[in-house]
């Protein structure tokens, strides 16, 4: 099994992300001066000595939910950890990752045909969902998982054709994945000191990049994330206009604002390093949707920060559809633009 495939198969939705940290670690030890685990659970790895700090972030966790309620025949009720579309969810097979080992389970409703024909029109909400796990009791259920214990989707990682992949977690495994590549890349000696951040429970309010970059406070940031791919039917270029397999997307601004608006030093960065390398690259203006840029450049008195993504389809679904040369690339603008910084 690969470094990615390890990534996108290991279980961690948000503040429970302890086994991709072990990834994490594990890859960072082999290259940076120093490698710990912060309070809240962000592993910081540390390599160089200079006076400019250039901070690298990418979150482990990814979305997912957690065990609500035992009802009387057996099925767990839950809700969800992270921006899910209730669309995705009906007959989905999932892991409880319960203490006594892992659960599989299905989510399960009332079934089309035996719905009237106005439900048959609507969205069945996660509310309306349950986790079937087999058990035909409470009791027996409570044998097998506890109330609190998080849930994945069922674990997934291959090649639908060529260069184009699929995966659970690729939201996201993939910056993980770039952030360990750009550190094994680093220059022996640098003239800064450079951080990479695993960070934590971004999916729920981008908390863990805020601790890390309030103790770090760097000079500059990047964070290495994944975005929404346009290029599938019922999309409008002017909603989106990325493509998978043309390159990783330089963002300009994120949801509408609100988010992370590049710092023009960033920037400029980015984009010089995209020219001087040759390396393909899409513009990205997002109205929804934000990244740990969007919290590490409000830390302290301001960070300068920008945003590397891996252009992907389906995110935050059972499984994300991306291309490796995208990701490929997004290893090289990084490692470049840390050059530049």
């Amino acid at each position: 099994m690969d470094l990615l495939e390890k990534l996108c198969m290991a279980p961690g939705i948000s503040g429970y992300e302890e086994c991709v940290a072990d990834i994490m670690v594990e890859g960072l030890k082999k290259t940076c001066d120093e490698v710990r685990v912060d309070g809240f659970g962000n592993v910081i790895g540390r390599r160089g000595s200079g006076n400019k700090k250039i901070m690298l972030a990418a979150h482990m966790d990814e979305v997912g939910f957690l065990v609500k309620n035992i009802n009387k025949e057996g099925y767990l009720s839950f809700v969800k950890v992270g921006g899910i579309d209730d669309r995705v969810l009906y007959s989905q097979r999932v892991i409880v990752k319960a203490k006594k080992g892992d659960i599989v389970g299905v989510i399960g409703a009332k079934p089309p045909h035996l719905q009237k024909a106005e439900e048959r029109k609507k969205v069945i909400q996660h509310e309306e969902l349950f986790i079937d796990v087999g058990a035909t009791s409470k009791k027996e259920a409570e044998k097998m998982v506890e109330i609190g214990d998080p849930v994945i989707f069922e674990p997934n990682y291959g090649i639908l054709k060529g260069d184009i992949h699929y995966g659970k977690a690729v939201d996201n495994r993939l910056g993980c994945y770039v952030m360990l590549k750009v550190m094994e890349k680093l220059p022996k000696k640098l003239d800064a000191t450079v951080y990479a951040i695993g960070s934590c429970q971004e999916e729920v309010g981008l908390k863990g990049a805020r601790v890390a970059a309030y103790a770090i406070n760097p000079d500059y940031a990047i964070a290495l994330d994944t975005t929404l791919a346009g290029d599938t039917p019922g999309i409008k270029e002017n909603e989106s206009n990325l493509k998978i397999g043309k390159g990783p997307s330089i963002t300009i601004m994120e949801a509408s604002g609100r988010g992370v608006i590049t710092h023009p030093k960033v920037r400029d960065a980015i984009n010089k390093a995209s020219k001087k390398a040759k390396i393909p690259v899409q513009i990205d203006v997002l109205e929804g949707g934000m990244t740990d840029a969007a919290i590490i450049y409000l830390t302290r008195e301001g960070i300068p920060s920008g945003v590397i993504s891996v252009p992907t389809r389906y995110l935050h679904g059972p499984s994300s559809v991306f291309n490796m040369k995208d990701v490929n690339n997004a290893v090289k603008l990084t490692l470049e633009t840390v050059k530049n910084l």
